[in-house]
């Protein structure tokens, strides 16, 4: 269930001008919350004192937390002069990412900027971020600590600087083209034009949404400005083992997205299945088995390999279209005629096309591939036709200060 909260005010109020920045220049800061009632308040203290009142502006706060927050921001923001809306999530989905397209979709401005809840991000940027996007006709302006006049002063330790670093080399190798022109691709911290994305195509998971919106739905023109990372005011960091391990899946999603790329980890994944299918081998034959049994039962631990593999790194966010007997039945169905299909087609090869033996089993092995492919895709994973999808709705809930 989402409760939402508005604090008094109306954003639009013929009596705030917009003279700094160009119209149209209202703007939604959209904050995503889990536990930080000890910084909210600071946080709209700041936006308060940074934010020139003629900037039409509210504050959106999508939270998920299990403490005081909601009502420690519903309290802050009776001294507030602008609108601060809080949705509160009982189901979190999609981490901190599902948060910020939460409250996109509930955003009124013409520009959205997205900024984390423990100041961290200093609010006197956002004005500049608005600026900065109008006078370029940016669709995304993400504030960078890596370009000049920026830094990444407020991380903690050497350690979250090298995984900082080394997450931010890993997604833009793994995207060059995408993220072309985007320094910090890890920050938290952007300005988007809310006619530049389409909220529902967006897959989040985890908390990096601006790699999300860069990658599957990059704007037209992207610009930068620097800032420097700040302290947290008060609390813990939410980065984990387990945030980490999310991230990952994140990117293999996202990487994955083509049908080319998923080809090519659909091969990689079936190359590792020969591990397990030559060990099981092994094992049988050194017990007395027959080979040839022995073989076929050996297939089917590769078979289980691969499919236990594919379910969690390339197919995840499929699983539901089906349910996992149906999906397991399907898929070893599909893997096992691609034996029954090779040898008749090597032996079609050799005999009525005159192959070697050696060309016409490689070929053999890349028309079944393909062929394995396409069928996992469109028998295991694929919506069944007519079936809308079976994801659960919200209802909302609104009371006014």
């Amino acid at each position: 269930m989402t409760h939402e909260y508005t604090a008094p005010g109306e954003l639009g109020d013929p009596s705030v001008e917009a003279v700094e920045v160009p119209e149209p220049g209202a703007v939604t800061i959209v904050v995503p919350t889990f536990n930080e009632s000890a910084n909210v308040r600071q946080l709209l203290h700041q936006i308060t004192e940074s934010v020139p009142s003629r900037l039409p502006c509210e504050v959106v706060f999508v939270d998920d937390s299990t403490d005081d927050t909601p009502q420690v921001i519903r309290e802050a923001a009776q001294d507030c002069p602008f609108p601060v809306t809080v949705i509160h999530r009982d189901e979190p989905v999609g981490g901190l990412g599902g948060a910020v397209v939460e409250g996109m979709k509930a955003a009124g401005s013409d520009w959205i900027v997205v900024m984390d809840g423990d100041c961290q991000h200093p609010p006197s940027l956002v004005p500049d971020l608005v600026a900065t996007g109008e006078r370029a006709n940016a669709g995304l302006v993400v504030a960078s600590r890596y370009v000049k006049g920026g830094s990444r002063a407020g991380l903690a330790g050497s350690y979250r600087v090298a995984v900082s670093r080394g997450a931010t080399w890993l997604t833009k190798s793994l995207f060059p083209r995408r993220l072309h022109g985007i320094s910090d691709p890890m920050s938290g911290f952007f300005a988007i034009r809310r006619s530049d994305i389409t909220a529902e195509a967006l897959k989040p998971l985890g908390y990096k949404i601006l790699l999300e919106l860069a990658v599957r739905s990059r704007p037209r023109t992207v610009t930068e400005v620097p800032f420097v990372f700040q302290e947290r005011f008060a609390g813990e960091s939410k980065s984990t083992a387990a945030e980490g391990r999310r991230f990952l899946r994140h990117l293999a999603g996202l990487r994955t997205a083509d049908p080319l790329a998923r080809m090519v980890v659909f091969g990689l994944i079936g190359l590792t299945g020969f591990v397990p299918n030559l060990a099981a081998l092994w094992a049988m034959t050194q017990a007395g088995l027959h080979y040839l049994p022995a073989e076929i039962v050996a297939n089917q631990f590769g078979v289980a390999w691969n499919f236990l593999l594919i379910e969690k790194l390339l197919f995840r966010d499929r699983r539901r279209h089906r349910h996992w007997a149906d999906r397991t039945i399907r898929f070893a169905l599909l893997a096992n005629a691609d034996l029954v299909l090779r040898i008749p087609l090597i032996a079609l090869l050799v005999g009525q096309f005159g192959l070697a033996v050696l060309p016409a089993t490689a070929l053999a092995l890349v028309v079944t591939f393909v062929l394995r492919f396409a069928g996992t895709e469109a028998l295991v994973y694929l919506p069944r036709r007519g079936r809308k999808g079976t994801g659960r709705g919200s209802r909302t809930a609104r009371s006014t200060a």
